[in-house]
C-alpha cells in the first residue's frame, strides 16, 4: 500500500524583505521514510513572493528563489503546481520562502509525499 503524506501551510506570513524559516522542519515527513514522488503547489497573496525547495542530500536545489502563483487562494492543481520530483527514502526536505516587497505577503502552500 502507498504511504501519502500531506503537510500544509496556511496564510503563513512572511515580513517585508525577510525570509521564512524551514517551513517543513518538525514535520511527519520532513524526512522521507520511503522513495517518494514529492508533489509542491503555492499560491500567494500578491506578487513578491518567491520560493526555495531542497532535497537533502539528493536531489539538491530543486526550486530556487523562483517566483509562485500570486492566485490569492488554496493552491489548486495544476494551476499553482509548483514542481514534482522523485526523492530517495531518507531525504530532508527545506522549505523557505522570501518576501521581496516592502510590506508583508501571505502564502497557502501543500507538500505532498506520494510512494
Amino acid at each position: 500500500m502507498p504511504v501519502y503524506g500531506f503537510m500544509s501551510g496556511a496564510a503563513l506570513s512572511v515580513a517585508a524583505n525577510a525570509v521564512s524559516t524551514n517551513q517543513l522542519a518538525g514535520q511527519l515527513y520532513e524526512f522521507l521514510q520511503v522513495r517518494s514522488l514529492v508533489r509542491y503547489r503555492a499560491a500567494a497573496s500578491a506578487a513578491g513572493l518567491q520560493t526555495t525547495l531542497i532535497g537533502v542530500p539528493r536531489p539538491g536545489p530543486v526550486v530556487n528563489d523562483q517566483p509562485i502563483s500570486q492566485a490569492n487562494r488554496w493552491p489548486v492543481l495544476p494551476d499553482d503546481l509548483v514542481t514534482q520530483f522523485p526523492a530517495s527514502a531518507g531525504t530532508r526536505l527545506v522549505l523557505t520562502f522570501r518576501n521581496t516587497t516592502g510590506g508583508a505577503l501571505t502564502v497557502n502552500w501543500i507538500v505532498e509525499t506520494i510512494g
